[in-house]
């Protein structure tokens, strides 16, 4: 029992020790006084007392310098106040502030860290070769930590560089950054659908949530990140065509047959860019369902299955991703359908689709665009006269206004829609020789069948 309590006691004193050198290696030799001047600088920051902060912030930075975060925060506000005077000192304390960050906390945040720097040396005119070396160390450590001005920046540097030489590394950029950035629409859109969720229900929100509910933190960064893929799709579109397409996965293929990564950003670029139609493309489909045994390449495959006229095949495939997949999973099959039905023609059928993606899930907003778009193309069959063809346009607005708020990375483009849509709005002098009155209710007639407010 001796030697129990014994080796209890040495167990506990090693552990005791261990905190303690943890402690002293976080505070520096001087635990207290590194607390105390953290909280004096913090607190004086926040209050925008910039000169009574500098004397206690630089003993932490100089003495405990992994003792917070907020010695680099805080620091970067001392010294942009410092260039804001006048003080041509305040530049190089910038530089040194994000070196020691970096150096100090090498895992926090380090894709916004040097995505932030580069946006200091861009406003410093520093040279463009050392902005370039913070964008491309901001795009290894994290794509989507970087600001979507950055990552233009960034990418049009890449293509300008590489675009005789090099397209495969250009198009792999351009995946890594939008893989990267579509994980944290994910993220961010589950976010805003909790948050809307418990405003809807009357759930009380915490200070965090009635923060983010003011400064609209998910609508803006949401419509942010929804403005990448499409902005580095037009950087990149004269690249981006089936005879550069086709040549270069031709040649790559044989090597990375068994890569699933390459094969799904290959057949996805041959599918969106109408490339499909080649037999490259269904080697590809093929090789990708051999290396990945997941929905994500079922979708495809099962298209390719169809259009071959293997019915049974198909529909067993269907019939796996309903059984295996998520809801996303789902939502994206259906979706899928529903853009096929629009492209023939079958705008009824289409809608129903669309619905049917939104009942898997209800923040899926590019289903409403879609019912949206085959709204607009159907006023001139729907419409009588100029006053019921206009009004067709009334309900296309509504539902890109639904997108908008299902999911506001779609904001952008919804608005582009909007802006279209609106300006075929019948005018206020059809509507008064029509002997109508603005807010009135109008059934928009044909497979539509919706009612909608006079404008």
């Amino acid at each position: 029992m001796k030697m129990k309590l014994t080796n209890l006691t040495v167990i506990i004193f090693l552990l005791t020790g261990m905190t303690n050198l943890l402690a002293q290696d976080k505070y520096g030799s001087n635990p207290e006084e590194c607390k105390m001047n953290l909280s004096l600088f913090h607190e004086s920051v926040k209050a925008k007392n910039f000169k009574e902060a500098i004397g206690p912030w630089q003993s932490t930075y100089d003495n405990c310098p992994k003792a917070s975060i907020h010695i680099y925060t805080d620091g970067l506000k001392i010294a942009k106040d410092k260039i804001a005077n006048g003080d041509t000192t305040g530049a190089t304390m910038v530089n040194e502030i994000y070196a020691k960050r970096i150096e100090n906390f090498p895992t926090k945040n380090l894709g916004k860290v040097y995505s932030d720097w580069a946006k200091f040396l861009i406003k410093q005119k520093a040279p463009e070769n050392e902005v370039f070396e913070k964008l491309d160390l901001a795009y290894k450590s994290d794509p989507a930590g970087m600001s979507a001005k950055n990552i233009f920046r960034y990418f049009q540097k890449i293509t300008d560089k590489y675009k005789d030489t090099d397209v495969q590394l250009i198009f792999n950029t351009m995946d890594d950054v939008v893989d990267a950035v579509n994980k944290k629409i994910t993220k961010y859109t589950a976010g805003y659908t909790e948050l809307q969720t418990k405003i809807e229900n009357g759930d009380e929100l915490t200070r965090k949530e009635k923060s983010r509910v003011k400064s609209k933190f998910y609508e803006i960064n949401l419509n942010g990140l929804g403005k990448i893929e499409g902005g580095l799709n037009s950087i990149v579109n004269d690249l981006m065509t089936c005879d550069r397409l086709i040549p270069l996965y031709r040649k790559n293929y044989e090597t990375h047959k068994t890569d699933a990564v390459w094969l799904k950003r290959a057949a996805i670029k041959l599918h969106n860019k109408g490339c499909d139609s080649d037999a490259l493309y269904v080697d590809i489909v093929e090789s990708w369902a051999k290396a990945d045994q997941s929905v994500g390449v079922w979708k495809y495959l099962e298209k390719i299955y169809r259009r071959q006229g293997r019915v049974s095949e198909a529909d067993a495939l269907a019939q796996k991703i309903f059984n295996m997949g998520t809801p996303e999973d789902k939502a994206r099959f259906v979706y899928s359908q529903a853009s096929d039905l629009m492209k023939r023609g079958k705008y009824s059928q289409a809608r129903t689709k669309a619905r049917e993606v939104l009942g898997h899930v209800p923040s899926f907003g590019k289903a409403y665009l879609l019912i949206a778009s085959m709204y607009a193309k159907s006023a001139n069959k729907i419409g009588t006269d100029e006053f019921t063809k206009r009004m067709v346009y009334v309900a296309a607005a509504n539902k890109a206004r639904q997108a908008m708020r299902a999911d506001p990375s779609l904001t952008s483009r919804a608005k582009k829609y909007i802006n279209s849509y609106t300006a075929q709005f019948p005018p206020k002098s059809l509507i008064f020789n029509k002997n109508l009155k603005s807010g009135a209710s109008h059934k928009v007639g044909g497979w539509i069948g919706e009612t909608v407010r006079i404008p």
